[in-house]
């Protein structure tokens, strides 16, 4: 759970003994019951991925509830929508399988850490059962634990994007898509096949 950088800043604010007390208390590799409920009732979560060489980056992944789903004590899926087409995060993943997910639930206040190994299969038999999924990610957990809401700040989601795919939705096209300087560059279809 903690490396050489970690043990060098909690020894210098004395907060060695907390750490090892939290990692000992909540820190697991299954999720709980809790945890499932509250990640199938997520409609977001943030994705920290790093590609081959280090390099960060970070992404914001929302749906409607249920689309990230908990297939296994320690394996969690979720789907790629239709986005940019730059596969910035899913691209890290091919080259570095490392992820910390990071859900939050700013009305309680809750969040949940959840960091492993995640994994991509362009053949996925689970991407039917995402509604508009290009396809699915799969992320085995290796550290799953609560993060301590104190600093959340209070929210209420005023209403779900419309583009979110769900059953019986069609999403509309988003505007981007038909300006003069990327319309020309789309895709044939939307998962990147010919026709």
């Amino acid at each position: 759970m903690y490396h050489e950088g970690n043990r060098i800043l909690q020894d210098r604010f004395d907060s060695r003994r907390i750490a090892d007390r939290l990692e000992a208390v909540l820190h697991r590799t299954a999720f709980s019951d809790e945890d499932r409920l509250f990640i199938e009732q997520s409609t977001c979560f943030f994705l920290a991925t790093a590609d081959a060489t280090g390099q960060p980056d970070c992404s914001y992944k929302g749906g409607r509830p249920g689309f990230v789903r908990v297939i296994a004590p320690d394996t969690l899926a979720f789907p790629s929508y239709d986005g940019n087409g730059m596969f910035k995060s899913l691209g890290n993943v091919l080259a570095n399988a490392g992820v910390g997910m990071l859900f939050i639930d700013f009305n309680r206040p809750r969040r949940l850490r959840v960091n492993g190994s995640a994994s991509i299969d362009l053949e996925d038999p689970l991407t039917d059962s995402f509604e508009g999924a290009q396809l699915v990610v799969r992320v085995r957990a290796q550290h799953i634990f609560p993060n301590c809401p104190r600093y959340l700040h209070r929210m209420a989601v005023e209403e779900l994007s419309e583009y979110a795919p769900g059953p019986g939705i069609s999403p509309p096209e988003p505007a981007w898509k038909q300006m003069d300087a990327f319309r020309d560059y789309l895709p044939s279809v939307a998962d990147g096949t010919d026709p």
